[in-house]
C-alpha cells in the first residue's frame, strides 16, 4: 500500500491544527465533486456560514468602534475568492485535494475557485467534527494577521456594492451580471462577464481569471459610466 496519501492527511491536519475524530470528514471536505458522488459542497455550504460568523466575531473585537458599513466592507474582503486561494495554498490544498483524472490533468488543483471551496469545507468539517471553537481557531489562525494588521478605512467598498447603491440611492433596480464568454484551458480560464442596468439601456464588460473578478471588472466600468453622466453636461450613451 502506497503511504503518502495517509501521510500527506497527517501532514494537513497537523498545519490545520485539528486532528479529526471523524476521518470520513476530512476525506469529504478535499473531494472535488469531479471525483465522485461523496464530495464537498455541502460541507463548503455550511463552512461558508461558519466562515463569515467566525470573521465576523474577529471583526467585532478587533474594531471596537467601526459601524456596521465598515465590518461589512471588510468581511467581505476577507472573505473573497482570492483570501481563500492564498489560505488553501498556505495550508498545502493541491497536494492533497481528490479530483477527477479530467480534472486534475486539467489543472483543477491549482484552480482558484476550487482551492478556495476546499477551505470553506474543510472549516465545516471541522465546525461538524469539534464545534465552533476549533473552526475559529482555524480562521484566527488564517486570517488573524491580516485582520490585526488592517485599519477600516483601507478597505473600501468594491465595485458591486458601491454600483448596487448607487443605483438604489436613484430609486433605479440592481444590476444584473452575466457570462458572455469564456476562453483558454480549463485551469487557466478567463471570463467575460457582463454588468447590465436595463433600465438605463445601459451594458458593460469586465474580464477576469474568475467570474467574481470579472463581475467586479464590469461593476467597476458601469459605475466610472454612470458617474461621469452625473457631472454637469454629461448625458447618458448606450
Amino acid at each position: 500500500m502506497d503511504p503518502r496519501p495517509d501521510s500527506r492527511l497527517e501532514a494537513l491536519q497537523a498545519r490545520l491544527g485539528h486532528r479529526f475524530t471523524d476521518a470520513a470528514l476530512l476525506q469529504r471536505a478535499i473531494t472535488h465533486r469531479s471525483f465522485g458522488a461523496d464530495h464537498n459542497e455541502r460541507l463548503e455550504f455550511l463552512g461558508d456560514a461558519v466562515l463569515n460568523l467566525a470573521v465576523s466575531s474577529l471583526l467585532y473585537e478587533r474594531f471596537a468602534v467601526s459601524d456596521e458599513g465598515d465590518l461589512t466592507r471588510v468581511r467581505a474582503h476577507l472573505v473573497r475568492e482570492d483570501s481563500l486561494h492564498r489560505a488553501a495554498l498556505v495550508l498545502g490544498l493541491p497536494e492533497v485535494l481528490r479530483l477527477s483524472e479530467g480534472e486534475a490533468r486539467g489543472g483543477g488543483a491549482q484552480r482558484p475557485s476550487i482551492l478556495a471551496d476546499a477551505v470553506e469545507a474543510l472549516i465545516g468539517a471541522i465546525f461538524i467534527d469539534a464545534g465552533l471553537p476549533p473552526a475559529t481557531q482555524l480562521v484566527r489562525q488564517l486570517f488573524g494577521e491580516l485582520i490585526t494588521s488592517t485599519e477600516t478605512d483601507s478597505w473600501s467598498k468594491d465595485a458591486k456594492t458601491e454600483l448596487q447603491e448607487w443605483l438604489q440611492a436613484r430609486k433605479l433596480p440592481v444590476p444584473s451580471y452575466r457570462i458572455v464568454a469564456t476562453r483558454g484551458q480549463a485551469h487557466a480560464q478567463t471570463f467575460d462577464v457582463e454588468c447590465a442596468v436595463p433600465a438605463l439601456g445601459l451594458a458593460e464588460q469586465g474580464e477576469g481569471r474568475s467570474r467574481r473578478t470579472a463581475e467586479q471588472e464590469a461593476a467597476r466600468r458601469m459605475l466610472g459610466r454612470l458617474k461621469a453622466s452625473d457631472k454637469p453636461g454629461s448625458a447618458l450613451r448606450s
